[in-house]
């Protein structure tokens, strides 16, 4: 028996076992081509595309619905009937290099993207990753403090210096006013980038 070249999307969806509904859902779908004038499928050109992009998950149930098929005798109770509503062929999607997009290569990719993001988020929880904004802001913060704190003591310790002529003197007033100060700056910026962190 020939092989039919169109059929309408009835006989189609007779012929691969399956509901009208689903023809229309490959068709939206971008899975079905149509002929020219939009009205039949194209048996082969659409077979093949349903194979190429179909999800290799579901090979069993494709395989039990090919028996069914073989068993009922499809092929000789096709008609080739037009429907009167048929529309256009929509575009096929295609890649940069002009091929139909591989489904395996895609869902192998979305894959170790999930894997990747997993990762991340495993990484967050256990501390060992912390927000990129947060760590620049957290820096921001503690560099403008840092200098906040130096600059902040300078007209009461010009004052202090004015009085002082012992170099020994001045030396032990200007060390312990520094470290107090970056002391000071230390813990209020390590306070200041927790924050930062644990504020998402």
């Amino acid at each position: 028996m020939t092989e039919p070249t169109y059929l309408s999307k009835s006989a189609f969806a007779a012929r691969i076992g399956r509901a009208p509904s689903y023809i229309t859902w490959l068709k939206n779908n971008n899975r079905l081509v149509l002929s020219p004038d939009g009205k039949l499928v194209d048996v082969q050109a659409s077979e093949a595309l349903i194979r190429d992009t179909a999800d290799p998950s579901k090979a069993a149930v494709a395989d039990r619905h090919q028996q069914d098929r073989i068993q009922r005798d499809v092929y000789s109770q096709l008609s080739t009937q037009t429907e009167p509503t048929s529309t256009a062929a929509p575009p096929q999607v295609l890649t940069g290099d002009g091929k139909l997009p591989d489904f395996q290569k895609a869902r192998a990719l979305r894959e170790h993207n999930m894997a990747k993001l997993a990762e991340i988020e495993l990484g967050k929880a256990q501390g060992a990753l912390v927000s990129k904004e947060a760590v620049e802001t957290g820096a921001y913060n503690a560099g403008r403090l840092l200098r906040d704190q130096l600059f902040g003591p300078l007209p009461q310790l010009s004052h202090d210096l004015a009085a002082m002529t012992d170099p020994w003197l001045i030396e032990k007033h200007l060390t312990a006013t520094f470290r107090r100060t970056l002391e000071e700056a230390e813990r209020l910026s390590s306070a200041d980038l927790e924050h930062a962190m644990t504020t998402d």
